[in-house]
């Protein structure tokens, strides 16, 4: 193995992995494939190894394909960084290819464009995304049966329809599922209203597991005016299980779309709230800010002095800093940021969210 430095870039598929190899300079020296499976990736750390010393690597998808590489290479002590898709306009012009996309990912992560660490989902977070994605499949499945159930009652006979419309949802599958199947549409109904019975009972459990390791891991979260269950476990989604790679409160507002970006124009000079970032953990932060806004005074008396000052209710969605304060007296009281597993270290990261809001949309001036 040689002593110098190199830097792997890896362009990540389902099947199969494209790696690239470039110098501290930037020259590309090899490129290769591997199966996307453990044994192909120990197999492209060793031949990576044959041309350097491997201390950074740039991952395309390092939270789907890539996850396994990732954690394989920061296993073996390479330092990795999270690459974006290439960008779209270069790509035009210079074409694609997956050894190019791994040679840009190799050179993104040398000049530091790609800066981010990707996510680690091992740990209590990591359960709470999997439950999400489940609880999320089921309500909507739910909602799905529950339309069904209204569209056959439109065109149902009008002694059964009497009886049915005008229920709520719990109370309509519930005497659908006790129809008698006398016909195809009453046999349709009794289906549908059984299934949507499932559907809640199963959404309920899935709740009641992501409540359980709330409470474990963030049980102070909870407590805090206008946070849900399921809000904060979106916000804990979205830190992961290493929080510690947010360098600051900054960074968790840009990672959440919550940061101000300038929207000035001519003699307009003004910001916005980033359109980008996890939308997920941006529709979180609406819904405790919403409820905040319509329950808690303090949130309402700071959204007022907000509007005095010049910005809009539709830019006014920001909520009080009592979180980062909170979180500054619990960072005072700790050594180090290693991996937080149900640590106040996870409650500050994700009120951090909801703190950069107040900040986000600036008072419009003209000049």
């Amino acid at each position: 193995m040689s002593d110098r430095e190199i830097i792997l870039g890896v362009d990540t598929h389902k099947d199969i992995h494209v790696a690239a190899i470039v110098d501290q300079v930037g020259r590309l020296l090899c490129t290769s494939e591997f199966l996307a499976s453990e044994r192909g990736c120990r197999r492209m750390l060793a031949w990576a190894r044959r041309y350097g010393a491997v201390r950074l690597a740039g991952v395309e998808g390092t939270g789907s394909y890539g996850y396994g590489l990732a954690r394989l290479l920061e296993a073996a002590g390479v330092e990795v960084r999270e690459v974006n898709r290439p960008n779209r306009s270069l790509r035009r012009l210079r074409g694609k290819s997956d050894p190019a996309d791994a040679e840009v990912a190799a050179r993104a992560a040398l000049s530091g464009e790609a800066s981010a660490v990707p996510k680690d989902r091992d740990g209590p977070v990591g359960q709470l995304r999997a439950l999400m994605v489940a609880r999320r499949g089921a309500v909507k499945a739910r909602t799905q049966t529950s339309n069904q159930i209204k569209a056959l009652l439109v065109t149902c006979d009008e002694a059964v329809r009497g009886r049915l419309e005008g229920r709520r949802d719990g109370e309509l599958a519930r005497c659908c599922g006790r129809l008698r199947a006398t016909d195809g549409t009453k046999t349709a109904l009794r289906s549908l209203g059984r299934r949507w019975l499932h559907l809640d009972e199963e959404a309920r459990a899935l709740q009641a597991e992501i409540t359980q390791i709330i409470c474990s891991v963030a049980p102070k979260l909870i407590l805090r005016p206008g946070v849900g269950v399921l809000s904060a476990a979106q916000l804990l989604i979205t830190a992961g299980d290493n929080p510690g790679r947010l360098r600051n409160e900054a960074a968790f507002a840009a990672l959440c779309g919550a940061t101000p970006v300038d929207a000035s124009s001519g003699k307009t000079t003004r910001r916005r709230l980033s359109r980008g970032g996890d939308r997920s953990a941006n529709a979180a932060l609406w819904m405790i800010a919403h409820v905040r806004m319509v329950r808690d005074p303090r949130t309402r008396d700071y959204a007022a002095r907000r509007v005095r000052r010049g910005n809009t209710r539709k830019d006014e969605r920001g909520v009080a800093r009592e979180g980062q304060a909170r979180g500054d007296r619990g960072r005072r009281g700790r050594g180090g940021e290693g991996r937080a597993r149900g640590s106040e270290l996870m409650i500050r990261m994700t009120l951090w969210t909801y703190t950069k809001l107040t900040d986000a949309a600036g008072p419009r001036s003209s000049s």
